[in-house]
C-alpha cells in the first residue's frame, strides 16, 4: 500500500502537467504567448421594445446539429454592416416572464477591414472524417479529468464553472453574470422549459471536510501514461452540493434565433445570465479569441458538467484544430452537459505582468456533418470576436467607456 506521502508529491504531477502554461516544443527559444490588447469596437442598445411572452415549452438541447462544415462557414458572405446590426441586437428574458427586444448600434466598425485576428490567420487544419462512434464526442481515448476535493473545486479556475437548472455549463464572468450557450436557454424558436424560472449551481461543501483533497485523473487516463492501474481510487465527492442562485434577466443574440434553422446561427450560440445577487468568487476575465496559433501549444481548456459523470466537475484540454472568424474546431473529449463552458487560455499579461486565464469562447457542443454521404464530427466553439466582446462587456458592464479594449 502506498504511502500518504505519495500522494502530495502525484497531485503536484499532475499540476505541473496540466495547470502551468502548454508550450510547443520551441517555445524555449521564443517569447512566451502575450494577451495582445486590441482596441474593439462599441455595441450600443438603442430602442427597447415588449415582445409577447414566451411558451417555455421545449426542453433544452443538449446537442447542436449543423449542416455546415468549416468550408461551409467560410465560404459564407461576410456579414455587412446592416446584418450585424440585426444580429446583433437582442432578446431579454426577465425572471418575471416579460420579454424584450433591444436594438443596437455598432461604432467604430468597419466591415470591410478585417476587423477580427482570425482574419490574418490561415488554418492549416483539415476536417476528419470518421464513422458514427458509439460513444458520442469521445475521439480515441478518454482524456477528460474529474476534479474531485474542496481545494480544488472551490479554488479558481475551477471554481467559475457552473450548473444551469436546464442541464448545460456556464462560466462566471462577472459579480453577478453567467456566459453560457444560447440553446441552453432557447432552441432557436422559443425559450426553452425551464428558463423562465433558470438557475445556476455553485459547489460548495455540504460540511467541514479537513480530509486531503485531491485531482483524480481518471484510470484511462492513468493507464496509458503510467502503464498500470490507477494507483488511487477516485476521491468520494460525497461532501459537495449545489447552492442555486435564481437568474434575473438572460440576455440571447438575435443572430441565434433568427438564424438557428440557417448556417449563420452557429455563430451566435452565446447568452448571458445576470444573477438576482452576487455569487462572491472569483470570475473570469473576458477576452477577444486570439488565432488558434497564437495559444499556447495551439491549446483550449474547459471545465463543465458532463451528462455521464453526474456531480462531478470535469476538465479538459485539447488542441485547437480549424476556425473560422467566429467558430473554433477541437476534438476536446466531451458529453452532453458540457455544453455551455467557457472556454479559455492562459497566457502573458503584459500590462499586469503576471499570467493570465481568459474566456475566449463557449462550447457549443458537438456537430455532425454529413457530406457527400460520410459523417464528419466535431466539437465546436463559438469564438469571443471584438464585435462579440463588446456585446458582452456592455451586457456585463452597463456601459461601452470600459469596453473599449479586449
Amino acid at each position: 500500500m502506498r504511502s500518504r506521502a505519495a500522494l502530495p508529491r502525484f497531485t503536484s504531477l499532475l499540476f505541473l502537467l496540466f495547470l502551468s502554461p502548454v508550450f510547443s516544443s520551441s517555445s524555449s527559444s521564443s517569447p512566451r504567448p502575450q494577451w495582445v490588447l486590441q482596441r474593439v469596437p462599441v455595441v450600443l442598445a438603442q430602442q427597447t421594445a415588449a415582445r409577447s411572452a414566451p411558451h417555455f415549452l421545449s426542453p433544452a438541447r443538449l446537442d447542436v446539429n449543423s449542416p455546415c462544415d468549416p468550408e461551409c462557414h467560410k465560404r459564407a458572405p461576410r456579414p455587412s454592416y446592416w446584418d450585424l446590426r440585426r444580429l446583433l441586437a437582442y432578446e431579454t428574458l426577465h425572471s418575471d416572464g416579460q420579454l424584450t427586444e433591444t436594438a443596437v448600434g455598432i461604432y467604430g466598425y468597419d466591415p470591410s477591414s478585417n476587423t477580427s485576428p482570425a482574419y490574418s490567420a490561415r488554418s492549416s487544419g483539415k476536417a476528419e472524417r470518421s464513422h458514427v462512434r458509439r460513444k458520442r464526442q469521445i475521439f480515441g481515448h478518454d482524456g477528460r479529468f474529474s476534479i474531485a476535493g474542496q481545494n480544488f473545486l472551490l479554488k479558481y479556475p475551477f471554481s467559475v464553472a457552473v450548473k444551469l437548472s436546464t442541464g448545460c455549463s456556464g462560466t462566471l464572468v462577472g459579480d453577478r453574470h453567467v456566459l453560457t450557450a444560447a440553446h441552453c436557454v432557447h432552441d432557436g424558436k422559443n425559450y426553452v422549459k425551464g428558463a423562465q424560472k433558470l438557475r445556476v449551481g455553485f459547489l460548495k461543501t455540504k460540511q467541514r471536510d479537513t480530509r486531503a483533497s485531491s485531482f483524480y485523473a481518471s484510470s484511462n487516463f492513468t493507464n496509458h501514461v503510467e502503464g498500470g492501474p490507477a494507483p488511487y481510487g477516485p476521491p468520494t465527492n460525497d461532501k459537495m452540493k449545489f447552492q442555486w442562485i435564481r437568474a434575473k434577466r438572460t440576455h440571447v443574440p438575435k443572430g441565434w434565433i433568427k438564424g438557428n434553422a440557417n448556417d449563420i446561427g452557429m455563430d451566435y450560440d452565446y447568452a448571458l445570465l445576470e444573477l438576482k445577487k452576487p455569487h462572491k468568487r472569483r470570475h473570469m476575465k473576458l477576452g477577444v479569441s486570439p488565432p488558434a496559433q497564437r495559444l499556447p501549444g495551439q491549446r483550449v481548456h474547459f471545465s463543465g458538467f458532463d451528462n455521464d459523470r453526474p456531480g462531478k466537475l470535469v476538465y479538459r484540454f485539447c488542441r485547437a484544430g480549424e476556425e473560422t472568424s467566429d467558430l473554433l474546431y477541437q476534438h476536446c473529449d466531451a458529453q452532453p452537459g458540457a455544453s455551455g463552458s467557457g472556454v479559455y487560455a492562459r497566457m502573458w499579461d503584459g500590462q499586469r505582468q503576471r499570467w493570465e486565464r481568459k474566456v475566449i469562447g463557449v462550447f457549443s457542443g458537438h456537430q455532425w456533418v454529413e457530406r457527400q454521404g460520410a459523417s464528419q464530427e466535431f466539437n465546436v466553439a463559438v469564438r469571443i470576436t471584438p464585435l462579440k466582446y463588446a456585446q458582452i462587456c456592455y451586457w456585463i458592464k452597463g456601459n461601452f467607456v470600459n469596453c473599449r479594449e479586449g
